[in-house]
């Protein structure tokens, strides 16, 4: 068995340092400068979790390594099946036995789906404690989450998460290059972005949605959702109350950026003939955000038990799974525009919460910046109606009070200049600016 393992091993470790990086769009994530530690490169299935793998080898790549000590390796193949992790050894020991000739460069491992293979752990950290080896880790199945790799590695690995495209990412997908100054444009190309931002919170990030029809998209992404919750939530808890769980999913995704209650919805459920716990439901809400397809945001407060109390605010991981979900047919760009704004302070790793003021207000964000830095943010799509400026500017003066260091943000759907006057130091921008706008985030 061994032997043919170890030929599988050999002729899959050949064409990994043979083949070259497919031409993918370039994803903006930053790596990490920490020796001594895996980079555990985390999200939703589907979000390009393996073609970031083959951005950082051809990064490598073109730095000037040496192809061979480059390796790819994909454990999903029928072929290794039964691999143990006492076989793993043969993976450091045949490409040594492959290319024996001694260099001062480590050999970079990079292993997806490397989970299948049970007890994966202790061989990642004795290649890790083992001169001259460098790690990248990704995957997620039934078996383990992507998240808890870096979990699993005790300390060992750096997260970096994956979302599906940002909208830079989506303009340089459809070969749109983001603008060097997004704050300094022509009407036209302003308005041009307008549209291309319309279209990017219609068809998603996914990549491979990029260019469907709304059927067969709409497909595409109902059926990552089935795969998620089959593999990663039913198969992966044992969870018996599916008919809760799918009713829970239809309910966060078809309403999203709305306040969610669980005891409410347990409530709702009851009324309906389906009996779940709210215990259950909690846990089904924590499975769902350990498989990426959602996030709870809770109340901004220093108090634990009014965190505990108060509903959380849930947003999708990508805008295009609102509408697979909402078949109401109402409009949802306001709550499209909310949802990106969310996944954008994701990707910048911010600590978000929504703010209920004393008085009554509500502020769709307070994020919390790695620098220290706080920002008040509100969502409109447009500004246009006098009564919904007020409201908006009411709220985030109201938050101010609680929040005084934090800057105050109105984002909006288009740049439609001149926007209406608001008081200092309230700033409005168009949320497509705001996003390509930031600074590139420092390497941790």
């Amino acid at each position: 068995m061994e032997g043919q393992i170890e030929q599988v091993i050999r002729d899959k470790l050949l064409s990994a340092v043979e083949s070259a990086p497919p031409g993918l769009t370039r994803r903006d994530a930053v790596l990490p400068a920490i020796p001594g530690k895996a980079v555990a490169v985390i999200g939703m299935r589907r979000a390009g979790k393996t073609s970031f793998l083959h951005q950082c080898r051809a990064d490598l790549l073109r730095a000037g390594r040496t192809p061979n000590r480059l390796v790819y390796f994909n454990f999903e193949d029928e072929r290794l099946a039964g691999l143990a992790v006492s076989d793993l050894h043969l993976l450091p020991d045949t490409h040594l036995r492959l290319f024996p000739e001694p260099s001062e460069e480590p050999v970079t491992f990079f292993f997806d789906e490397i989970q299948l293979v049970s007890g994966w752990e202790t061989f990642v950290r004795r290649l890790l404690d083992t001169p001259g080896h460098e790690i990248f880790l990704s995957g997620s199945s039934a078996k383990l989450l992507s998240r808890e790799i870096a979990s699993s590695m005790r300390g060992r690995a750096w997260e970096v998460p994956i979302h599906p495209f940002s909208f830079g990412e989506w303009l340089r997908h459809h070969g749109e290059g983001p603008p060097a100054n997004p704050g300094r444009l022509t009407r036209r190309k302003a308005a041009a972005l307008d549209h291309h931002f319309a279209r990017y919170l219609e068809t998603g990030g996914f990549p491979e949605a990029q260019g469907l029809d709304p059927v067969p998209r709409r497909q595409l992404l109902q059926g990552y959702v089935d795969v998620l919750l089959l593999r990663d939530v039913i198969e992966r808890h044992e969870v018996s109350n599916v008919t809760a769980l799918r009713w829970l999913v239809r309910r966060l995704l078809s309403s999203p950026a709305g306040l969610f209650s669980v005891t409410k919805f347990a409530a709702d459920l009851k009324s309906q003939g389906i009996p779940a716990s709210r215990g259950h439901l909690y846990d089904f809400l924590a499975h769902l955000e350990d498989a990426f397809l959602l996030q709870a945001v809770p109340v901004a407060t220093d108090s634990e038990k009014r965190r505990q109390v108060n509903p959380r605010k849930v947003y999708p991981a990508d805008t295009a799974l609102i509408p697979v979900f909402d078949r109401s047919g109402r409009p949802n760009t306001g709550h499209a525009l909310e949802t990106a704004v969310f996944i954008d302070l994701q990707r910048r790793r911010a600590d978000a919460a929504y703010v209920s003021t004393a008085d009554g207000f509500e502020v769709d964000f307070l994020a919390r910046h790695a620098d220290g830095s706080e920002e008040l943010i509100q969502v409109c799509a447009s500004l246009d109606d006098p009564a919904t400026l007020a409201r908006e500017v009411r709220a985030l003066r109201s938050a101010a009070r609680e929040h005084p260091r934090a800057d105050q943000t109105i984002l909006t759907l288009e740049s439609r200049l001149p926007y209406p006057a608001v008081p200092e130091p309230v700033t409005v921008l168009p949320a497509w600016q705001w996003m390509l706008g930031r600074a590139a985030p420092s390497t941790p």
